[in-house]
């Protein structure tokens, strides 16, 4: 008897830590502001189309503290009907440079889908 008890008691107790554990599907979104201005163009070759891809061009990356950016190289990315690809940038804002992650967009108007409004807007243009 008592070791039933002990027996739920433990299962009990790695079902709620299980339960606590669990990460949540979330999405965080991170910005990235920098004081200074990412270094120029890396030159790299654009290698020629390749059917059912799309080419996403290199781009400076911070390493996660703003400190030091590193040279992240172009790459295939498979295409995505009805969605074009916008490549990440760096872009000025008030004297700090933004980074601007790569991601797909279903109308071309360069607002992430999941902040637009309207994201199959066919009056865009």
């Amino acid at each position: 008897m008592f070791t039933r008890k002990i027996l739920l008691s433990a299962l009990f107790a790695a079902g709620m830590i299980g339960g606590v554990a669990t990460p949540l599907t979330s999405v965080a979104a991170v910005d990235l502001f920098l004081n200074f201005a990412p270094p120029g163009t890396h030159r790299e070759p654009i290698p020629a189309p390749r059917a059912g891809y799309v080419w996403a061009p290199g781009h400076w990356q911070s390493n996660g503290n703003g400190v030091r950016l590193n040279w992240v190289a172009g790459r295939w990315e498979r295409a995505r009907p009805g969605y074009s690809h916008q490549a990440a940038t760096w872009e000025e804002r008030n004297g700090q440079w933004h980074y601007r992650a790569s991601r797909w967009d279903r109308d071309g108007d360069g607002v992430p889908d999941s902040k637009d409004r309207r994201p199959d807007d066919p009056k865009r243009h």
